[in-house]
């Protein structure tokens, strides 16, 4: 019985030991992860620097007499000859000249070190794999856009290139006035009021589901919850999830909501409800429901009012503006594709968009009259 008795202590003494461990080990590896973290955006922030450094010895030496220039494409190969000698792989020609690019693109935005007499500066931030994917960029005011939402997001550097292949800066500006555009430009997407969350389109790319194929609404909403993460980052900053198929009940009826998220800048439910047709009035009086019950029955005090967003195959804004009229504007609707958009399409929804708000400003116009 002794015998026994001592063993027990000794597994009791081993499983404190244990629990002991793990909890050392649950405040001491962060330490790792993040000295491990430094490091490496030392190394890419010095990198970064020496690219630019590189692209501006370039640049300087090709400028640097007339005949230079010429030289072209055989000053970069042999530049790249004897670097790849010394210094091993990543200074190909093709590498050399983004450099060459990366000092053209950002010569008065010099790294911090270098950046005596300007506010403008490289991102410490950022890595050269994001200063690729934005010196492609060939407008200021969007490449600077993607800077700053790249930093204050911490996007990685495949979340920049879906953001710039979705043409995010273009999707949020088309709705935007003159100031509200330079707003967004010099400062990042700022979230103030509920429209401020609104994209239209709704890219979807990242369900590789053809654009052609038709879906039952249950399937969409199961492919997006597969998917949550990348339609999260779709959706925007500052969205949790809540749910889906939220019931709702009253008068021994039932209703299901497709998805509930909760957006922490605006303090509001968002409810999306999908639909794999075109919008119609029927559409807007369910999601105008929804936003009632959540608004009267589940918003706590300290909650603004709930927001309801439907996504649909087509929309027409007439529709929309007949239905909800004056009232305050807690109710929206959006497209949504399968595929990354193009500036043109971009461009014939815009010119779509102005050609319906005169024919309605027209309207109201004449029922003046």
């Amino acid at each position: 019985m002794k015998k026994i008795t001592k063993n027990l202590i000794v597994t009791k003494d081993l499983v404190s030991v244990n629990e002991i461990v793990e909890r050392l080990y649950q405040k001491v590896s962060p330490h790792i992860d993040h000295a491990r973290n430094q490091v490496k955006r030392s190394i890419d922030t010095e990198m970064v620097t020496a690219y630019w450094l590189i692209g501006r010895d370039i640049v300087e030496e090709e400028q640097n007499g007339e005949d230079r220039a010429r030289y072209g494409i055989s000053l970069l190969l042999g530049l790249s000859k004897k670097l790849t000698e010394q210094h091993g792989r990543g200074f190909s020609s093709e590498n050399l000249q983004r450099m060459r690019q990366f000092y053209l693109v950002y010569k008065d935005a010099p790294p911090i070190q270098y950046a005596l007499r300007t506010e403008s500066k490289l991102s410490q931030n950022l890595g050269w794999i994001h200063y690729r994917a934005l010196m492609r960029i060939s407008r200021v005011d969007a490449r600077k856009f993607y800077e700053i939402e790249a930093e204050r997001n911490n996007w990685s550097g495949r979340e920049l290139e879906r953001q710039i292949g979705s043409l995010l800066f273009d999707r949020l500006a088309k709705s935007k006035n003159k100031e509200q555009f330079l707003q967004l430009a010099c400062e990042g997407h700022e979230i103030a009021k509920p429209e401020d969350t609104i994209k239209d389109p709704v890219v979807l790319e990242f369900l590789n589901i053809p654009e052609s194929h038709k879906l039952v609404e249950s399937k969409l909403e199961q492919a997006l919850i597969n998917n949550l993460q990348n339609f999260m980052l779709e959706l925007g900053k500052g969205f949790a999830f809540v749910g889906r198929q939220k019931r709702i009940t009253f008068d021994s009826n039932h209703y299901y909501c497709d998805l509930v998220f909760y957006s922490i800048p605006l303090k509001a439910y968002i409810i999306i409800d999908i639909k794999t047709r075109p919008l119609s009035h029927a559409d807007l009086g369910q999601i105008q429901l929804y936003v009632n019950y959540f608004d009267k029955e589940l918003k706590m005090d300290n909650d603004n009012p709930t927001i309801g967003l439907v996504l649909c195959t087509e929309k027409s804004n007439k529709m929309v503006e007949y239905f909800l009229g004056n009232n305050p504007k807690q109710i929206f609707a959006s497209t949504y594709q399968f595929n990354l958009p193009t500036v043109e399409q971009l461009e014939a929804e815009l010119k779509r968009e102005i050609e319906e708000f005169k024919r309605l400003e027209k309207s109201d116009t004449v029922e003046e009259l």
